[in-house]
């Protein structure tokens, strides 16, 4: 049985404490679940900048999505998580990924490790969080597509989030819409190895949010930036919701049906175009003010 959806939007932009939590509002009363934020340099601090979101407002719960594991020690993230638990007042998930950004690691001055030993290093630090996150009642999102964070994922994570896209080269590509349903396979046959009680539930972060009644053309200069896809498999990219909002709603229900996608995260420059789509979505539910219920 398909999960009831849950949407979140990911804080990318700084401001002033005002600005901050004027957005976060803003985000509850569009009908966001989560308000996240994310872990790059440049970008808000991730802790100090969940309990101000949950000072601001009263529904939404607050997670990170997702802290670099490569930027954190683990005894010193288990006092922040511990600490922003309790101060958050029980509303804090944590999300946890290996780390991309090379840039960022020679600014702060961390080594960049090869993509196992990257994996390795997430891997010790979900297993030392586990008492933790256990203690305060704190769900873990591990995100990620390889074979190893994805049965990482199956043992240990609440939530499993995919991401759209891989690296080649070093080059970022867009999984097709087969390419990540094939993905989300692959997990679910690792969750089958890890026996688990229940499934994960499944995140999928949309990369654009973009309210049209022409998808073609709205999509037309997307176009030179994926020249490996054709214009069909881009108008059907997971990661892009393009269209009216019924369009959008109705394409969120079927990679609900197809891949499991309850949980789904925007980005904050998309967060107004999206709430006509929660809206529709919750209508749709019986779930108008965002209070739980059956899809």
């Amino acid at each position: 049985m398909a999960l009831p959806f849950r949407f979140a939007v990911n804080m990318l932009s700084p401001g002033t404490g005002g600005e901050w939590r004027a957005r976060c509002r803003r985000a509850e009363e569009l009908g966001f679940d989560l308000i996240l934020v994310a872990d790059h340099l440049g970008m808000p601090a991730p802790f100090p900048s969940l309990v101000a979101a949950a000072e601001a407002t009263t529904r939404p719960r607050v997670g990170t999505f997702v802290l670099n594991a490569g930027f954190w020690n683990p005894v010193l993230l288990a006092r922040e998580v511990a600490t922003t638990a309790a101060l958050t007042d029980g509303r804090l998930e944590l999300g946890l990924g290996t780390g991309y950004v090379r840039a960022e690691h020679e600014q702060a001055g961390i080594p960049f490790l090869p993509p196992r030993e990257r994996v390795s290093h997430l891997t010790r630090t979900v297993e030392e969080l586990a008492g933790t996150l256990k203690e305060n009642g704190v769900p873990l999102l591990v995100g990620g597509n390889g074979n190893r964070v994805l049965r990482l994922a199956a043992r240990h994570a609440d939530v499993t989030a995919f991401s759209g896209g891989r690296f080649d080269g070093g080059a970022p590509v867009l999984l097709t819409a087969d390419e990540l349903a094939a993905r989300v396979e692959a997990y679910a046959g690792f969750e089958r190895e890890a026996d688990r009680r229940a499934p994960a539930e499944r995140n999928l972060l949309l990369q654009r949010v973009i309210l049209t009644d022409d998808r073609s053309a709205a999509l037309a200069e997307f176009l030179p930036l994926v020249p490996y896809l054709t214009e069909e498999q881009v108008l059907e990219l997971p990661v892009l919701a393009v269209g009216t909002v019924r369009e959008i709603a109705d394409r969120l229900v079927a990679l609900r049906e197809r891949c499991g996608f309850s949980y789904i995260t925007v980005l904050d420059g998309a967060m107004e175009a999206f709430g006509p789509v929660i809206a529709e979505l919750r209508a749709r539910a019986g779930r108008p003010d965002g209070a739980a219920s059956e899809e």
